[in-house]
């Protein structure tokens, strides 16, 4: 077996979602869902299919999205793996519970804007999602004031009220 890293290709402010499903219409399922979270949400999202053609499955609503989304997929190359990303303005809270939803996701990796590196184990069979190393580690603890301003943070972007 041989354990690789494989690093997250994209701009800086872009979120993803990197997860598993098992069905070819997940891609298909997956727009769907995401189309009607949020009225015009911007994304592109591939899937890796794992048995029969085994092609790299995509849709979406952005161009750039989707290509983002099918390069870092033909990246991670992992049998039933599916990469999401959402365009500039959109996040993961506002789509991952309706995502976890539909019914052939088995899970989630990692729902972030961080620099991510995915853990790729691969086989005679071929390559899995072993996880992912996201962003850098912690450098202390908060304290009063970086509570303070985190509440505040929350408040001014409209997710606390």
């Amino acid at each position: 077996m041989n354990l690789t890293a494989v690093r997250i290709d994209k701009p800086e402010s872009i979120n993803f979602i990197l997860g598993q499903t098992h069905f070819i219409k997940s891609a298909e399922d997956l727009h769907e869902t995401l189309f009607t979270s949020v009225p015009g949400i911007r994304f592109g999202l591939a899937f890796c299919e794992a048995s029969g053609d085994r092609l790299i499955r995509w849709s979406g609503t952005d161009p750039d999205m989707i290509a983002l989304a099918q390069r870092n997929a033909q990246a991670i190359g992992a049998g039933h793996s599916f990469i999401v990303f959402l365009g500039e303005g959109y996040y993961p809270v506002n789509v991952l519970n309706s995502i976890k939803q539909v019914p052939e996701v088995c899970g989630i990796f990692c729902a972030t804007a961080n620099p991510v590196d995915v853990l790729i184990a691969e086989t005679d069979l071929g390559r899995g999602i072993v996880g992912v190393i996201d962003g850098s580690p912690p450098l202390g603890i908060e304290d009063d004031a970086k509570i303070d301003s985190r509440k505040q943070l929350l408040r001014h972007i409209g997710y606390k009220l």
